[in-house]
């Protein structure tokens, strides 16, 4: 703030004489009680630093007590080991947010070489517990082995040599799994010629200043590391780590590469040694490389197959023929099929000693919606097959359990909120007495489960659809989780859009073809050809946008040529028989002064890992010029701009 007055610190042996304006360590916080001797609304604005510690126990009971006007956490490792989510402490919204890919970008950090090195060590037979190695038998494995530790230890002083440019210049980190690893690793390197040293949570802050000293003065070329370095600590002249022990936690990884990360002068990039052997199969090598990527495009292993191009901006990946191999094996029999996923399910409550449901699952092991629901299977059947839930027997299962995961693309804030009032009393409503709205947002969700537009609410064929749902208790509940569980994940702020009726439609929302048009009262879905609809009696023309076109699924005439230029200017191309002068080419162009409506909504590819995509709905769109006839070259101005996470995508297609 550029004040030095500004303000006290509370923290060690300081002690704040004025409460007002404090910087307090939570230890003081909680030492001093503060929420019992203020007011919960005492300050107006409470920031918190490393605001992934906040599930914790001793975060939760001030940030329940206080009432501030703003709170602010800041993290860069928001995944916690525990798998509890901090979320709730900040209204489920995140307010701003950077990954590890776009800070390299955005010259942030500096960006990393990582070589993936094949390990002479394989852990898939050792113990685990709890979501990890035991790291007694990992330690014993690493340093009580005999010939096989000396063995493993020779090919880390050998790969580092390889590696590294210059082994005048390395200032490293290696990352251990105990005391006995880091001193055992620390002995190995001095005997090898390479200068050492061993730290770990008993080491004094004089022996951690001299190792840090020594690092950066180049007369230690490694510190070999326990428990220590993981956050809040910053030697940016670090260019080296060694992962020396897998590394269960991403939050951890990401701590741990960080500690390389940070820009200093002369130093060009990180190297990063990862020793990587056959794993348990429980151990998760896709979210690693994952938080590494920053073309989110392409899956893991399609990564490793494609030689990682969507590495971000001036970093490489390369993985040594075997790890590769042990990363692809452990991928293929990874917990995402049906089998594994009932294994974690029954393993669930041990692994992360939470009480099991949905939400938790999903972020315990880093999963989305769409790894359970691709299976054509509710999570709720799953249970019953782990043994964790009684068996149950309702109606609509088979339908519900097909189409799941297409409420797993559900975002808009409106129509979630809608379907969490009418779902718990469905057997309770007269349909059609609902609002206009609320009645286009039921035929919404009839088409989502049916595929059916539902036009007469007293219809039998109808009434009976909806009254099973309400006799399935069990799929009903496990609906209204999932659809919990969209909501507290939407990262955008979406709109409404005047369409000039009661269009339940949100700007920036994502919808499937049918339930957009059922939004706008259109029953015949199955004449709407090539992306284009007009309907004269809403005066609306609908454009269907697919960006990434391939061969495959579209004629050389249906190929457009459609891309953001900005934020707020489309480039759009007709159908290839669309004339200028031709009445379709002329209520284009002239829809405003005509009281026309122009809608855009874009989709990435015709497909993704759940079948056929839906659309972000981009909203309204104004001609601005033309070039061209059969087809025309449109370019549209959107009522509202697109948001970044969209934005990248559509100039991406462009690309």
């Amino acid at each position: 703030m550029k004040d030095a007055n500004f303000g006290e610190l509370w923290v060690g042996s300081y002690h704040a004489e004025n409460l007002e304006h404090l910087f307090i360590s939570v230890q003081t916080l909680n030492s001093q009680a503060l929420w019992k001797r203020l007011p919960a609304d005492y300050y107006d604005y409470i920031v918190i630093d490393e605001t992934h510690h906040a599930a914790a126990d001793s975060y939760a009971e001030a940030l329940e007590a206080f009432r501030p006007q703003v709170l602010l956490g800041l993290t860069a490792t928001p995944e916690r080991m525990d798998g509890k989510s901090i979320l709730r402490f900040f209204d489920y919204r995140i307010a701003a947010e950077i990954r590890l890919p776009e800070a390299i970008d955005r010259k942030l950090l500096c960006p990393f070489q990582y070589f993936g090195v094949s390990d002479t060590i394989d852990l898939d037979e050792l113990k685990w517990v709890r979501g990890g190695y035991d790291r007694t038998e990992l330690s014993n494995v690493y340093t009580l082995s005999g010939a096989v530790a000396q063995r493993r230890a020779d090919h880390v002083v050998q790969s580092l040599v390889r590696y590294a440019a210059d082994m005048d210049e390395v200032k490293a980190l290696g990352f251990c799994v105990s005391v006995q690893h880091a001193h055992f690793m620390a002995d190995h390197f001095n005997a090898s010629g390479i200068p050492a040293m061993a730290l770990d949570s008993h080491s004094s802050d004089e022996d951690r200043r001299s190792a840090r000293d020594q690092l950066v003065r180049g007369e230690v070329r490694v510190i070999f590391a326990v428990d220590l370095y993981n956050e809040g600590v910053d030697i940016p002249e670090i260019n080296t780590v060694l992962f020396l022990r897998p590394t269960e936690s991403l939050t951890i990884f990401l701590q741990q590469l960080g500690r390389g990360l940070r820009l200093c002068e002369g130093k060009d990039c990180l190297t990063v040694l990862d020793f990587i052997g056959a794993a348990n199969r429980r151990y998760n090598f896709e979210e690693k490389f994952a938080a590494l990527l920053g073309d989110g495009r392409h899956g893991v292993k399609e990564e490793i197959e494609r030689g990682f191009t969507g590495a971000p901006r001036g970093c490489y990946i390369q993985l040594e023929k075997k790890a590769a191999r042990a990363v692809l094996e452990n991928i293929s029999r990874s917990f995402r099929g049906h089998g594994e996923l009932v294994s974690r399910i029954r393993s669930f409550a041990e692994d992360s000693g939470q009480e099991l449901t949905l939400a938790r699952f999903l972020d315990w092991y880093h999963l989305t919606p769409g790894d359970i629901y691709s299976k054509n299977v509710s999570f709720a059947r799953l249970c019953a097959e782990a043994g964790v839930r009684a068996d149950f027997t309702e109606a609509v299962e088979a339908t519900l359990s097909k189409v799941l995961y297409r409420f797993a693309a559900f975002d808009s804030r409106r129509w979630i909120r809608f379907l969490l009032d009418i779902l718990p009393r469905l057997d309770d409503v007269d349909f059609a007495k609902l609002p206009p709205m609320e009645q286009r947002m039921l035929r919404m969700f009839y088409m989502t489960v049916w595929d059916r537009y539902a036009e007469d609410w007293n219809s039998d064929e109808v009434l009976e659809k909806l009254y099973s749902l309400a006799d399935s208790p069990v799929m009903l509940s496990e609906l209204q989780e999932l659809l919990r569980y969209q909501f507290n994940h939407i990262d955008f702020i979406d709109s409404p859009a005047d369409l000039g009726f009661d269009c339940p439609l949100d700007v920036h929302c994502t919808y499937t073809q049918r339930q957009l048009l059922a939004a706008l009262d259109y029953k015949n879905f199955s004449a709407m050809r090539q992306g284009v609809l007009y309907l004269p009696e809403k005066k609306i023309d609908v454009f269907l946008i697919t960006l990434n076109k391939s061969d495959k699924d579209y004629s050389p005439t249906t190929m457009y040529e459609d891309y953001a230029i900005s934020p707020s200017l489309f480039h759009w191309q007709s159908q290839s028989t669309t004339a200028a002068d031709s009445p379709t080419g002329q209520r284009y162009i002239h829809h405003a002064e005509r009281g026309g409506r122009i809608l855009l909504f874009v989709r990435e590819f015709k497909q993704d890992a759940l079948g056929t995509s839906p659309y972000t709905f981009l909203g309204q769109a104004a001609y601005v010029r033309h070039t061209g006839s059969k087809p025309m070259n449109i370019v549209w101005k959107l009522e509202k701009p697109i948001p970044a996470k969209y934005l990248k995508q559509v100039q991406q297609a462009m690309g």
